[in-house]
């Protein structure tokens, strides 16, 4: 079966936690897309290289980085997602995990308008800036008001650069997690993807 669900929104809404755990519950492969970018951010920052050249050669010790969850490195994501030459190199992997069989999840920022058009699942997971800054403080500490500032940051980078904005399909649902516990948001995608699944 090749079944594909799109996962996407802003920093800290929600959406890597519900996709992985919906990927767990249907069995299906995950790839966090973000991933991807922030390991090209970080190691092209790390050894001063070309971030497309980064990109066409991404190995499995650059995505196993103990730093990719840092705030650092979402900045450095932020930055090199704007690269068109970073996104085209990694357009096709992304592709390619989707349509695999036994279903896949993918999440990021463009999976539903950009990377998967045709998936048969396509979800819009957001939160207010307040409760997503404040989720991410609990994760990384320092000053909540600066990581405010940053989550506002990085919105506007992701929404206003000029290759593959974030912005929902025009079929995505959309699901607020402002107000959600992980439990009623896992539970309302995995409503979702139950009801598209082929009988």
């Amino acid at each position: 079966m090749i079944f594909t669900v799109a996962v996407d929104g802003p920093a800290a809404a929600g959406k890597g936690t519900i996709s992985r755990a919906v990927a767990a519950e249907f069995g299906f492969a995950h790839l966090d897309t973000g991933l991807l970018y922030r390991a090209v951010g970080v190691v092209s920052e790390a050894r001063a290289a070309d971030p497309a050249q980064v990109a066409r050669s991404l190995t499995p010790e650059d995505l196993a980085r103990d730093d990719l969850r840092s705030l650092a490195a979402g900045d450095a994501a932020s930055r090199v997602a704007v690269i068109p030459a970073v996104r085209a190199a990694l357009v096709d992997f992304q592709r390619n995990f989707a349509r695999r069989a036994g279903g896949a999840v993918l999440d990021g920022r463009d999976i539903g308008t950009v990377i998967c058009p045709e998936a048969e699942v396509k979800l819009f997971v957001t939160a207010s800036a307040e409760a997503r800054a404040h989720r991410r403080w609990l994760e990384v500490g320092g000053d909540a008001a600066q990581v405010l500032a940053e989550v506002r940051a990085r919105d506007e980078r992701d929404m206003n650069r000029a290759e593959a904005p974030l912005r929902p399909a025009a079929d995505a649902v959309l699901l607020d997690t402002t107000d959600l516990s992980v439990a009623e948001a896992v539970a309302r995608a995995a409503a979702l993807i139950r009801a598209r699944l082929p009988r």
